[in-house]
């Protein structure tokens, strides 16, 4: 187990002795520092205790650049991330090269391949899923990679960077329960997502501590999107006895129940409380100026560039899941409920 030839089966037994996993146990082979002090302590003694020889290898000259990966970059979301990212990699005279995979395995893989080519100095992912294949790809490519606002859960393998999102779906809704709603509908994101499902569970959480049942048909599924917005908010409005508020998971979802409202002859603050999720640029320009949690999105994409940047120094990192918190921006499209609507 100590000779190069058999370097697979001496990472696979440590990894399995140490009880993690190869790739932590190839990480500190490799001398990435992307692993918890106490981790990495006991990974190197048992390293020397096999008499595990590592290869010796130059490093890379660092090619100056960081790659930044969406899903799709339809969305002044994934603007507000390119911004923060941007800021910092300018600074740093590092370019960033943007792309958009499009929830599509060709398309990561043509990704993947130009990765590979480009040899960059660290990866940030946005992205919903990715596929187990391709995260072993990565890992075999050595890159350092950090994840913003990822679909699953603190125990991904990789430093991550997030917002409060339960505590703004309990800030939402605590808002619009203090304005003297009692009926508050709430248009809910894509369920896969770590982040969807934590500001739907906010929202129930204050519900609850105003001792408010939760009706299952005020909850309505949405996309993040304009379209999703709509169809949901427009399926609200149409109840035997609709609500007097809504909280929508995303500001462009809030946007699209605006126009629902608009078409159903709903008045925005007056009929009908409106309240978003990430504090757009164009929330405070829409027509009224839109109520919401500001989700700081610029910032997460400079914490997450400055997390890249300092991997691919050889730099450690203070924790793996950084959130950063978020703030209710009361604006006009919240007032006290006004005589309830029915159809």
């Amino acid at each position: 187990m100590t000779i190069d030839g058999e370097r697979k089966v001496t990472i696979t037994a440590i990894a399995r002795e140490a009880g993690v996993s190869v790739p932590t146990v190839s990480r500190v082979v490799n001398g990435r520092s992307d692993v918890s002090p106490a981790t990495r302590a006991r990974i190197e003694e048992l390293l020397h205790e096999h008499g595990y020889r590592r290869r010796t290898s130059r490093r890379r000259d660092r090619a100056g650049l960081i790659d930044l990966v969406f899903n799709d970059l339809d969305s002044p979301w994934a603007v507000e991330i390119i911004r923060g990212v941007e800021e910092v990699a300018h600074a740093a005279a590092v370019g960033t090269v943007v792309s958009a995979v499009h929830r599509r395995s060709t398309s990561t893989r043509q990704w993947l391949e130009n990765l590979r080519t480009r040899a960059s100095d660290g990866v940030i992912l946005v992205l919903s899923t990715l596929q187990p294949t391709h995260q072993a790809e990565l890992r075999r490519l050595n890159v350092p990679i950090v994840a913003v606002d990822p679909a699953g859960g603190p125990a991904l393998d990789m430093p991550t960077v997030g917002a409060t999102n339960w505590a703004g779906g309990l800030a939402a809704t605590e808002h619009l329960i203090s304005l003297g709603h009692t009926r508050i509908g709430f248009v809910a994101g894509p369920p896969r997502l770590l982040c969807s499902r934590a500001r739907l569970d906010g929202h129930r959480a204050a519900l609850e501590a105003a001792g408010i049942d939760s009706d299952p048909d005020l909850i309505r599924p949405g996309d993040f999107y304009h379209e999703g917005g709509f169809q949901a908010g427009r399926a609200l409005l149409e109840l035997p006895n609709p609500p007097t508020a809504i909280f929508a998971a995303s500001d462009q979802m809030a946007f699209g129940v605006y126009e629902a409202a608009r078409q159903h002859g709903f008045r925005i603050p007056d009929d009908l409380s409106v309240i978003g999720f990430d504090d757009l640029p164009e929330a405070r320009w829409s027509s009224p100026p839109l109520t919401t949690i500001r989700q700081p999105l610029a910032e997460m994409g400079t914490l997450a560039a400055r997390t890249v940047l300092r991997l691919a120094k050889g730099e450690e990192v203070e924790s793996p899941r950084v959130e950063l918190a978020t703030h209710l921006a009361v604006r006009d499209s919240t007032a006290t409920p006004g005589k309830p609507k029915r159809r």
